[in-house]
């Protein structure tokens, strides 16, 4: 069974802004509820091809993953793949400008969890939901609550 999670805001700040911000694995650990820390495999900054190990939590389980990007166009759209672990997944931010001073980000996850993570996948789908939602909520607090 397919997992397959979109969440949007609008973010009170410019798309070059958000997506410098959002767009840097390294800021992860600052506006994801459940991740915990990220370390570079590859030099910083973010570019296809990029590595990144992330330690999170979720349900209650740690998770260790090295993510992949995969596509990078700068100010618009980030892609990143794992592979590792019972739940492969692609995750997918874009960020589209709204109104002169906004951005519009969806932060979109995809997967097909295996063996007992598939059985679980609704309730899985239902908590990345919640997560996803309460992370861009603080991504948004974040960013807007800089002095311009």
């Amino acid at each position: 069974m397919t997992v397959d999670v979109r969440v949007e805001t609008v973010i009170a700040r410019p798309v070059a802004e958000v997506a410098d911000y959002a767009g840097d694995p390294g800021n992860a650990p600052e506006w994801y509820v459940n991740i915990r820390e990220v370390t570079w495999r590859t030099p910083p900054p973010v570019a296809p091809g990029s590595r990144m190990d992330f330690v999170a939590t979720f349900l209650g389980r740690r998770l260790a993953y090295t993510y992949e990007v995969v596509e990078l166009v700068p100010g618009e759209r980030l892609v990143m793949r794992t592979s590792d672990g019972p739940f492969p997944m692609e995750t997918t931010y874009t960020w589209e400008p709204e109104g002169q001073a906004a951005t519009r980000m969806t932060l979109h996850n995809r997967g097909e969890p295996a063996g007992f993570a598939g059985m679980a996948a609704p309730l899985m789908e239902r908590a990345m939901r919640r997560a996803t939602t309460r992370d861009l909520t603080r991504l948004r607090t974040l960013l807007e609550s800089r002095v311009r």
